[in-house]
């Protein structure tokens, strides 16, 4: 059977809406239903419409629900009795349906021409916008590609192809540029449904703009070889990134830089002036501390479990490095690792073992009436003859003994 000229422009408002075509006929249904009612119905009445995949022709029935007795009747255009209903067809039953078939009308009033219009148009939009969320609302947390429209009242807007996202100034990179017409890739931070549609929030600053790079970028990371443990940043200036893997012989760090830094460089080139340090997450929470704070070189860390506190202790000429222009470094690594990080200088020529002193000095202060118990000590001090200290240290110590 060929497609009639109705079916036809059916066909056409899928192709251009992008919506199934189940959801127009039933949409399309509903309309003619409301406009037979207005026009050859009664208020209250259920009218439902049936149209013909192929032809397009629309049939027309009454809806009732069957009631055992005349008392149950609260509504007496949408409910019949059980005894009546029997006339059509024998096998229904009190509680069910039934439905009648009424005369079918090619022709309709102005009026009611006019609602099913307003009611097609209301249904398609409706279903539209339904498509438009549960397409986005699958892509939150994601990273998508987008180009900027316009920008008003600071408010980036980006064209998503179906629809626009913004982007908030707060989630917005500082010190980056935005004109119309850029091509940038966007954060898909939540997806709302409001009256006018889905409202889509995008994102330059989230976490999740770095962790979706890196996923793009480092095929070892998309298939689960090396695992994203910990990102922290500071949007537009620089972002720390925790990779480990359980696979002998895979380096984690090495993919993501990827050969002669290709995979890396990618990624930088999407987030401007923002730099990025890889290192490897550890799960020894002393040796994660002392990779997060690269590439300073910490001597020793010392950790208080109970306030959630970690001493680094690091060279004199380290020191800066550990901190980082304005505390930077320390910031991200604190919230990489989940630590509060305090530091101390250890002295130019000073080696481990004087480190190891100054800490039990630090925690055990001794007395002048100290036990012989304690000379243990002295004799850590008398491990290094190297300097001055350590020999003023060694005969303070056999002094009080």
């Amino acid at each position: 059977m060929s497609t009639s000229p109705f079916m036809a422009a059916i066909n056409q408002i899928c192709d251009e809406k992008g919506i199934s075509k189940d959801a127009v006929i039933e949409t399309i249904e509903a309309a003619l239903a409301a406009a037979y009612r207005k026009d050859y119905g009664e208020p209250g009445q259920i009218i439902t419409a049936k149209i013909h995949p192929d032809s397009g022709e629309a049939k027309f029935a009454r809806l009732y629900n069957v009631v055992a007795t005349e008392e149950e009747i609260e509504e007496p255009e949408a409910q019949i009795l059980l005894s009546k209903a029997e006339k059509f067809d024998k096998k229904v039953e009190a509680g069910g349906t039934i439905e009648l078939p009424l005369e079918t009308h090619s022709e309709f009033g102005r009026i009611a021409a006019q609602t099913a219009k307003q009611v097609i148009t209301q249904r398609l939009r409706e279903t539209e916008r339904d498509m438009l969320y549960g397409e986005f609302k699958d892509k939150e947390g994601q990273l998508i590609n987008g180009v900027i429209q316009q920008i008003e009242n600071g408010n980036v807007v980006v064209d998503l192809g179906k629809i626009n996202g913004v982007v908030l100034p707060f989630d917005q990179i500082k010190n980056e540029r935005y004109y119309s017409g850029q091509r940038l890739k966007v954060f898909v931070k939540t997806v709302e449904e409001t009256s006018r549609g889905p409202r889509i929030l995008v994102s330059r600053s989230e976490i999740g703009l770095v962790q979706g790079l890196f996923e793009n970028e480092v095929p070892e990371i998309a298939s689960g070889s090396v695992e994203i443990k910990g990102i922290a940043r500071e949007a537009g200036s620089r972002s720390k990134v925790a990779v480990f893997t359980s696979q002998s012989g895979l380096d984690p760090v090495g993919s993501c830089v990827g050969q002669r830094g290709s995979r890396i460089q990618a990624i930088l080139a999407e987030l401007g002036e923002e730099k990025i340090d890889i290192i490897l997450w550890d799960e020894n929470e002393v040796q994660y501390i002392i990779n997060a704070l690269s590439p300073a070189k910490v001597s020793k860390v010392k950790l208080d479990k109970k306030e959630q506190r970690a001493k680094v202790y690091v060279p004199e000429d380290q020191f800066s490095l550990a901190i980082g222009t304005g505390g930077q470094n320390v910031r991200l690594a604190s919230k990489l690792t989940g630590w509060s990080l305090d530091f101390e200088k250890v002295n130019p020529g000073e080696t481990e073992e004087e480190v190891i002193v100054e800490e039990v000095k630090v925690v055990e202060t001794p007395t002048e009436e100290a036990p012989k118990e304690e000379k243990p000590k002295a004799k850590a001090v008398k491990k290094a003859k190297t300097t001055e200290k350590k020999a003023k240290t060694i005969k303070t110590t056999e002094k009080a003994e």
